[in-house]
């Protein structure tokens, strides 16, 4: 038997007066925004609820966003509803003292035989100097690149 997807939501006043400061700050991202309008919009507890096709319609998002909104926030509340769960990612390779060392060899004279540092020799020196188990030239680029750092200048 399929599970229903519309589940009602009831909001407190003290929830409501939340989702509402989150709206008029405009502090919050975009689509927290959007995500607290549609908690508002399909309260039962004022009596004035949309369906979801409206809401769709009114916010410029789609019914699915409607319906997993309102089934977040049953499930988990409503700053489950509002706020995405962090996301694991992979580790920077270069913490900050790490960036540190990079920096000053970028900034450091090139070894001898070069006229100034590539993206490979630092990856290489790196690893040399055990500041990371392995990096690749293009990390070393994008670390820099953050950094405003340009090497050998």
């Amino acid at each position: 038997m399929p599970m229903s997807t519309h589940r009602k939501v009831t909001l407190t006043t003290e929830v409501r007066e939340r989702l509402e400061g989150i709206i008029h700050s405009g502090e919050e991202p975009a689509r927290t925004q959007t995500r607290a309008r549609i908690l508002l919009l399909t309260d039962h507890s004022q009596g004035n609820h949309w369906n979801d096709e409206a809401i769709a319609a009114a916010l410029l998002c789609s019914q699915k966003t409607v319906v997993n909104v309102r089934q977040r926030y049953v499930e988990g509340g409503w700053e489950a509803a509002l706020y995405d769960k962090p996301r694991p990612g992979q580790a920077p390779k270069l913490t900050g003292e790490g960036e540190a060392q990079l920096i000053l060899l970028a900034c450091s004279d090139p070894p001898e035989g070069y006229a100034r540092w590539t993206m490979r020799l630092l990856a290489d020196k790196l690893v040399e100097l055990e500041v990371v188990e392995e990096i690749s030239h293009v990390a070393v680029w994008e670390r820099l690149k953050k950094t405003n750092c340009t090497p050998g200048e």
